[in-house]
């Protein structure tokens, strides 16, 4: 079996900038510091939340050092270190690993569509050179490539990805899985909205950028699907499931960010060209974080 270091509620903070648009690093700081007082199993930087498409090298490696310097050791990191070339991921995978996070994830990022095969050597070119754990990342939103589960049963036969995160809302590809993979190989919800079913299907983590907002009732339902009590987990998944969808639907640092400074916690900036909420769609989601506060009051 291989080893997993990853289990529970992975939060992903938002990487907040300056009126200059210059990454907020001591904020940033803040903001990690946050999600691990709040009761967060690891901390994941540099995933769609973080906008790691948005960063240059050096504003990832900036992010990578400051998530370190403020995680400490207490909980695990994991590292996005995505990008379009190989090059680029393998010196972004060696930085992270040298940095000191737990392990990286990797979407494969896409302008031309990339094959299967493609795909494996590119997971294998960066695994060759680092020996962290590594999760494949299979987000076809975002990185324009949908791994389908016969090539990510292809990726999990290199040694060092030991892990599967899957966003694509499809309940069935994680049945799919657990099946197929059994417990050699941990896999993690990516898809908010599915939280629930994944859990139930299996899953060993749940990754989510709403631990920013309403993490006690984030980690209730983790604690509920580990006790078996399934109808606390549907309870209090129902609590939460209007803000996982508005989440998603508007974008994660946009919604992120709003909800942040509803709770009176300084959010920075967003990067050009994301824009923050309307002001209508912060006062929708301000009534959908005070239904879900509400019951758990």
């Amino acid at each position: 079996m291989k080893e997993n270091l990853l289990e529970g509620v992975i939060a992903y903070p938002i990487t907040p900038f300056d009126n200059n648009e210059q990454v907020d690093i001591p904020l940033f700081k803040v903001l990690v510091e946050r999600l691990i007082a709040s009761g967060s199993h690891a901390i994941a930087p540099l995933g769609s939340t973080g906008v790691l498409p948005y960063l240059t090298d050096e504003e990832k490696e900036a992010v990578t050092e400051a998530t370190i310097q403020q995680v400490a050791g207490r909980v695990p990191t994991l590292v996005g270190v995505s990008n379009l070339t190989t090059e680029k991921t393998v010196y972004h995978s060696k930085f992270a690993e040298k940095a000191g996070a737990t392990a990286v994830m990797i979407i494969p990022m896409s302008y031309w569509k990339l094959t299967d095969d493609e795909i494996v050597k590119h997971y294998e070119a960066v695994a060759s050179k680092i020996s962290l754990p590594i999760m494949a990342y299979n987000n076809p939103a975002t990185g324009g490539v949908d791994m389908s589960p016969a090539l990510l049963k292809r990726l999990v036969e290199i040694p060092n990805i030991t892990m599967i995160k899957e966003s694509t809302g499809d309940v069935q590809r994680m049945h799919y899985l657990r099946r197929e993979l059994g417990d050699d190989v941990a896999f993690y919800n990516g898809s908010n909205p599915l939280a629930l079913a994944a859990f139930a299907a299996g899953a060993t983590g749940w990754c989510t950028a709403a631990a920013n907002l309403i993490p006690e009732l984030n980690l209730s339902l983790y604690q509920a699907i580990q006790s078996n009590n399934l109808p606390e987990a549907q309870a209090v998944f129902l609590q939460q499931i209007d803000l996982l969808k508005f989440i998603v639907a508007k974008g994660l640092p946009r919604a992120i960010q709003a909800g942040l400074k509803l709770l009176g916690q300084e959010a920075g900036q967003l990067r050009s060209p994301l824009q923050p909420l309307t002001t209508i769609e912060t006062k929708e989601l301000e009534n959908i974080m005070f239904e879900a506060y509400e019951p758990a009051k």
